[in-house]
């Protein structure tokens, strides 16, 4: 099974975003940089297949070259290779990214045969793109499934299953190679081991410089959501303060009056 998992860098999760003072980027120098939690489980499942059926695992970024940093720990965590779409700095909306990542996976495959599988994460944790995926199997004819929590293979296909609107569960069944896109808690990713940090450091990563083309599209700055404000009231001292608390979880419908 040759498996290829498309994955983004992107700030830390839970890390506060300020703007460059143009309003054109995330001033990053006082975040860390992670993979998307969606791509992280996207990344142990491939591993998972592959331990359980043979074949190998290549992730795939394109992004700065300090992006290597993220395809070493896919490799720490057991990919046996990394691919590096080298970027100037510049951001690629979803069009050029998919353009590119398309770009890529054609000339891997005319040298090394296809990809039975192709994942991504379901949508990417900074920007919220969930199109990329659906773009890049659109562009290699490929059938695409998106949202996946449950994956199988079997037979030559792929047996997925995903959360439906309101509540149970859709299921789908498609040929392989296919390309899917998975949500975090598919599985639960581990974490890497000094040994597999090692070995991942001596990895040769592939670096190739994608084709940048506008397309028509054209940022015209960030915009920070308002954060939601919080209020704090004081009830009291010891326990003096027993009764109203009892009278707070009472109008907040914790216990009945």
């Amino acid at each position: 099974m040759e498996i290829l998992v498309c994955v983004k860098r992107v700030p830390a999760t839970g890390g506060r975003i300020v703007l460059t003072p143009d309003g054109q980027e995330i001033d990053t120098r006082y975040l860390g940089f992670t993979v998307s939690p969606h791509e992280e489980c996207a990344v142990e499942e491939a591993v998972r297949i592959v331990e359980a059926q043979g074949g190998s695992t290549t992730v795939l970024t394109l992004g700065p070259a300090a992006a290597e940093e993220q395809l070493r720990d896919a490799m720490a965590v057991g990919a046996d290779r990394a691919i590096l779409l080298e970027t100037d700095g510049r951001e690629f909306d979803p069009i050029a990214t998919g353009a590119a990542i398309v770009d890529a996976i054609r000339a891997q495959e005319a040298a090394n045969g296809p990809f039975d599988l192709i994942l991504f994460g379901n949508e990417a944790a900074d920007t919220g793109d969930f199109q990329v995926a659906i773009r890049v199997a659109v562009a290699l004819d490929r059938p695409v499934v998106t949202g996946i929590k449950s994956l199988t293979l079997a037979n030559g296909e792929a047996f997925c299953r995903r959360e439906a609107t309101g509540g149970g569960w859709e299921t789908y069944q498609v040929p392989l190679p296919a390309v899917l896109s998975v949500k975090e808690g598919l599985n639960l990713p581990r974490y890497p081991s000094v040994p597999g940090r090692l070995r991942a450091k001596r990895k040769e990563i592939d670096r190739i410089e994608p084709t940048w083309s506008q397309n028509g599209t054209v940022k015209l700055g960030l915009r920070l959501p308002a954060e939601d404000g919080a209020q704090v009231e004081i009830l009291g001292n010891g326990a003096g303060a027993a009764a109203t608390v009892v009278d707070l979880l009472v109008r907040i419908g914790v216990i009945a009056s």
